[in-house]
């Protein structure tokens, strides 16, 4: 890793994840991906009420990197790579993760997938989903009450829509819309579940 990002990883650990987290022989990452809006941070939040875990969230390590935000390419790119190296960084302690952001896009789950393999963690990956109007009105309701960590917006939902890739490896597909009870049971489940 370079200085910067080395940097950037200590900065958001240090901010990020309290001390004394639990550890395992059998780390998970949970890979949350959604649209904005589609209950991705309440379900990580159920599953990690249940679950020792620590939730990185990326709109938060973007808040924490860049207090005032640009969303520009580069910026964006310095936060993924390290939101990737912290991942890399708890796991490799044996904690378990779970990664909350939108992940959209295959090519980039694809970097979580291999940094799950690389580190001998278990991958499960989460789709959440709920329906547009549900979203809507989620949106709107988080954008009125201020204090979240999330800058989207209808318009950015929209705009995220259109490049939301089919995720090509098994997984859990969540409304959240619904009771996600049995969900999370499952999620937990999974996750605790050793290698044979």
């Amino acid at each position: 890793m370079s200085s910067d990002l080395d940097k950037a990883v200590d900065l958001a650990e240090a901010e990020l994840v309290p001390a004394g987290m639990e550890t395992t022989a059998y780390p998970v990452l949970i890979l949350m991906s959604g649209l904005p809006g589609s209950g991705k941070s309440y379900l990580s939040e159920q599953v990690s009420a249940q679950l020792p875990c620590v939730i990185i969230e990326s709109d938060r390590v973007r808040k924490v990197l860049f207090p005032q935000p640009s969303y520009a390419a580069e910026e964006s790119a310095m936060v993924h790579r390290a939101c990737r190296g912290l991942l890399r960084r708890l796991l490799k302690k044996g904690v378990r993760v779970i990664f909350d952001a939108t992940n959209l896009v295959e090519f980039q789950r694809e970097l979580l997938y291999g940094l799950a393999e690389r580190c001998g963690a278990q991958l499960l990956i989460v789709r959440t989903v709920a329906p547009e109007a549900v979203i809507r009105k989620r949106l709107e309701e988080r954008r009125a009450a201020g204090g979240s960590t999330s800058d989207a917006d209808w318009q950015v939902y929209r705009r995220m829509l259109q490049s939301e890739q089919k995720i090509r490896r098994a997984h859990l597909c969540i409304d959240t819309s619904q009771d996600t009870g049995e969900a999370v049971h499952r999620i937990v489940k999974a996750a605790c579940r050793t290698r044979e």
